[in-house]
C-alpha cells in the first residue's frame, strides 16, 4: 500500500524516465557488496529500502541526498 507522500504530474514510469534523461541520472544496481554492507548496519532505521540506500552509499562512497533525519545516525555523507 502506497503512503502517497509524493505527488507527480505524470506516472512514476514517465517521471523517472524523463527526469533520468534530463538530469543524466543512472540506476545503481543492487550488488552483493551492498547486501554485505546492509548486513553490517546498526538498526537505527527500520525502513528496509532506506537502509539499502544507506548501504549502497557506504559501499560506493556516495553522498545521499535526503531530508530524512534518521540517515544522520549512520556514518554516510548526507546532502540537504
Amino acid at each position: 500500500m502506497a503512503i502517497r507522500k509524493l505527488s507527480l504530474s505524470a506516472s512514476v514510469e514517465e517521471f523517472v524516465t524523463v527526469n533520468r534523461a534530463v538530469n543524466d541520472v543512472q540506476s545503481l544496481p543492487v550488488l552483493e557488496q551492498h547486501i554485505w554492507s546492509l548486513a553490517n548496519l546498526p538498526l537505527h532505521h527500520n525502513d528496509p529500502f532506506d537502509r539499502l540506500l544507506i548501504a549502497q552509499a557506504l559501499a560506493e562512497g556516495y553522498t545521499l541526498v535526503t531530508a530524512d533525519p534518521f540517515f544522520a545516525q549512520y556514518s554516510v555523507p548526507i546532502l540537504w
